[in-house]
């Protein structure tokens, strides 16, 4: 079976124990990646039942990052509920009992066991929050300086906002009262997807093992009088066009409203 995306993240992590940056991009493909979880039944509408092993440091649900390492687990046809990564956390954090999370346990080189305490972190760093941006850009200049790891995360963030929006600029910003920083400028985003963007942008810093990193976030229209000049002087980045639409998703696919558990 090909390695994954997870597969590599977690290889990475472990060859380098210290590098907390490693560590980030790890739980980063965790959170953003489609799991299979498995379940004791059938879905019901938008409820599900995890199947949850006792161990002796306390119980945990199983999940994987590929179907066919589930069907390797059971060794039989078992039900199961795709489920974004951020969703399945989000459904596990505050859970009680406090639920842990085996990843790809006893099939793949990134199995591991994941406690309920970093189920309650991540969910933390999800939930946060970007803050409302008063000041005005006076000036817009190219970006400098920064990062690898959050131009990699930014990308990779970017390429999962299929449909909100044509395209990005990042770029460096000189505000009124002298601050400077860098701003990412969203073009002719789709009504009403201006929060899901602005917490992909948050994420992307949150993961990137910047520490006290700062991204700002703005919106406009292609026909804004200052697009030409964020289009000159900033780094581009273009989402995914939308797909036709698809078939209702099943429980837990939307990561904005996880299935409830029963």
């Amino acid at each position: 079976m090909a390695e994954t995306l997870l597969d590599q993240a977690y290889a990475a992590s472990e060859a380098a124990p210290d590098d907390v940056a490693a560590r980030l991009r790890y739980y980063s493909r965790l959170v953003e990646g489609e799991l299979y979880l498995l379940l004791e039944a059938e879905a019901d509408g938008d409820s599900i039942t995890p199947k949850v092993f006792d161990l002796e440091d306390g119980p945990i649900v199983v999940a994987f990052d590929l179907e066919q390492r589930l069907s390797e687990f059971t060794g039989i046809a078992a039900p199961y509920a795709a489920i974004p990564g951020r969703a399945l956390v989000e459904m596990l954090a505050g859970s009680t009992p406090p639920l842990g999370l085996g990843l790809n346990l006893g099939v793949a080189p990134s199995a591991r066991l994941l406690p309920p305490e970093i189920m309650n972190w991540l969910a933390q760093t999800l939930s946060e929050h970007p803050e409302e941006l008063q000041e005005r850009a006076q000036a817009l200049l190219p970006p400098k300086g920064l990062p690898e790891a959050l131009l990699r995360a930014l990308d990779q963030r970017l390429a999962r906002m299929e449909g909100l929006a044509d395209m990005a600029y990042l770029v460096a910003a000189e505000y009124e009262g002298g601050r400077r920083g860098h701003m990412l400028a969203f073009v002719d985003a789709l009504e009403g997807a201006e929060p899901a963007l602005a917490r992909a942008v948050h994420g992307a810093l949150s993961f990137s093992g910047v520490e006290a990193g700062v991204l700002d976030v703005t919106f406009i229209a292609a026909s804004d009088g200052r697009a030409p000049e964020f289009a000159r002087v900033g780094l581009r980045f273009d989402l995914p066009r939308a797909q036709q639409p698809a078939a209702p998703k099943a429980p837990g696919m939307d990561p904005d409203t996880p299935p409830k558990l029963r």
